[in-house]
């Protein structure tokens, strides 16, 4: 016999659940404020009653630590947001899917937490979405793994004059580690979200690729995803527009169909993310910039307020438009110098191909258009000899190689990877 305990409180109110469990079924439970009596319930079954919302979180909470259930045939496991686009994802999900809804950290200072698709009221908003159409729903609670596991290194990368993506970190390994795992527990064949991407055979093997629609695509921020999961996975708007998924939500109901789209980089919960990092430690000192020469031409308040590429907030004035080049951690120098320094044809990467490839379209950054490369391969990563010069490569952003539209490597920009085009260092062949 298992004893499992959750509680909720809100507004001064303060609910418990307190349940006795044998062989993932309810024998006895002290809960009050919900639809239904709890025993003889599966754990999947009580993860569908409804509620007094209170009530049911504080059921949630109890049954999110122990649960399983065992395995069926079609059964679809769906990360839910509270948004639109995961709440089509389940709709497409079919009678035997489940909602799970991981909650993760957010920065308590933030300006507009609600709109943060991991936030407290996105998990409300999930579960309702669920409960309306009598689906189970399951949360997880991950704030400690996922500020250990991402919101540190995206400090930490800053530190060190990097431009990190959490977004990357997220859902290239974090977030779908934990979904993938929870899929198993739940007795799910697959796992379902309401990314816009899609899943292609190309060259053999199952490739991560672009969606339909362009201008929603998501493949950029998945590229990290192992190649080896994605049998186990599914993304059912890959080929349709954001319009298409909200008119399919309201023809549907629900009332996700009318919510604001999530932000981007969630833990900052709307707010700026320099003031965010000198809320956890990046020390607002008093620095030099400099122009290539070593000239001092500014002050700032820390080096890791500016990326490579960035103008605003310089505030130098040269005769002409200049750019953050580079920072220097250990001095605290800020870099600057005209748009053409910025120039180069060559980056290092570290990550991997997930097929031999000579040529590819290259993205290096989420809003960057695609630029066409020759790859070399190298231990732990590889080289990129563009065709055409990019401006602002950040140390840190991903590289993501595409052949087609499909995905074929991703990796990290390395630390210092711009040559510029005066003097390009020339690539090195494999095992040099």
């Amino acid at each position: 016999m298992t004893e499992l305990i959750g509680d909720s409180t809100r507004d001064g109110r303060w609910s418990l659940v307190r349940l006795a469990v044998e062989d993932d079924t309810i024998v006895s439970a002290e809960a009050e404020g919900l639809e239904r009596p709890l025993e003889g319930l599966s754990l999947l079954e009580a993860a569908a009653v409804g509620g007094d919302e209170l009530a049911v979180d504080a059921l949630a909470n109890a049954l999110a630590p122990a649960f399983r259930a065992a395995p069926k045939p079609g059964r679809v496991a769906v990360a839910m947001s509270g948004g639109v686009d995961s709440a089509v994802a389940l709709l497409r999900a079919g009678p035997d899917a489940i909602g799970v809804t991981l909650r993760l950290w957010l920065d308590p200072q933030g300006p507009d937490a609600e709109r943060a698709c991991c936030s407290p009221e996105a998990v409300l908003a999930a579960r309702a979405t669920c409960h309306s159409l009598g689906l189970p729903h399951v949360t997880l609670d991950l704030r400690e793994e996922f500020r250990r596991a991402v919101v540190e290194p995206f400090v930490r990368g800053y530190a060190a004059g990097r431009t990190p993506n959490p977004c990357i970190r997220c859902n290239g390994s974090f977030r779908f580690a934990e979904l993938l795992a929870f899929a198993e527990r739940a007795g799910a064949e697959r796992l379902a979200t309401g990314h816009y991407a899609r899943i292609v055979e190309h060259r053999g093997r199952l490739l991560l690729a672009r969606a339909a629609d362009p201008t929603k695509d998501q493949s950029y921020m998945l590229a990290r995803l192992d190649p080896r999961f994605l049998a186990k996975l599914w993304f059912p708007l890959g080929e349709q527009s954001k319009d298409e998924t909200r008119a399919e939500a309201a023809h549907a109901g629900l009332e996700a169909a009318s919510r604001a789209e999530s932000q981007e980089a969630c833990f900052l919960a709307g707010g700026d993310y320099r003031e965010f990092l000198e809320r956890h430690g990046l020390e607002a000192a008093e620095g030099t910039i400099v122009d290539e020469d070593g000239t001092e031409v500014g002050r700032h308040t820390g080096f890791w307020r500016f990326t490579p590429g960035q103008r605003r907030g310089l505030r130098v004035a040269t005769g002409e438009p200049v750019y953050a080049l580079r920072s220097e951690p250990r001095t605290n120098t800020v870099v600057v110098g005209p748009r053409s320094a910025l120039a180069t044809r060559q980056v290092r990467a570290r990550g991997r191909l997930h097929v031999e490839v000579e040529r590819a379209e290259v993205k290096l950054r989420y809003r960057s258009p695609a630029v066409g490369a020759d790859v070399v391969a190298e231990d732990g990563g590889f080289q990129l000899l563009l065709d055409a010069p990019a401006y602002g490569v950040a140390a840190g952003q991903a590289a993501v190689l595409y052949e087609g539209d499909a995905v074929v490597g991703a990796g990290t920009i390395m630390q210092d990877p711009v040559e510029t085009l005066s003097g390009p260092r020339p690539l090195k062949p494999t095992g040099e």
